[in-house]
């Protein structure tokens, strides 16, 4: 019989590249990204309190938009006892898109979004 010679065929990894930032969304959007890559993003009310209340949270991300103003006194509150830095973001739909609170189509198109009044990082990735 004839030995048959086999070949291996590196194949590289893809490279991800990193997105520019250059500006507070840009880099809001890339952290909650790789947040949820190691499941380090809290979204919701209750949630993030819990988190922030047990010294898990390291940053929280709370909209203006809030419909409930106590939302935002509880939150800010909380964090501020915690010593937890709080950024605001403008529209509660954009930070729910960038939470993962949406359906995605084939395009890659965000449909469906669904508000997040407040989202925090527990792991950076």
């Amino acid at each position: 019989m004839a030995e048959i010679d086999e070949v291996e065929v590196e194949v590289a990894a893809p490279v991800e590249v990193e997105e520019d930032v250059t500006d507070l969304p840009g880099a809001i959007r890339g952290v909650l990204k790789r947040a949820m890559v190691v499941d380090g993003c809290i979204r919701g009310l209750h949630e993030v309190a819990k988190c922030v209340d047990a010294g898990k949270a390291q940053i929280v991300f709370l909209a203006e938009s809030c419909n409930e103003p106590s939302y935002k006194k509880l939150v800010q509150g909380l964090c501020l006892e915690k010593n937890v830095p709080v950024v605001d973001v403008a529209d509660n739909k954009e930070l729910g898109e960038w939470a993962g609170l949406c359906k995605v189509d084939k395009d890659g198109q965000p449909r469906k979004v669904r508000g997040a009044s407040s989202v925090c990082v527990t792991d950076f990735g």
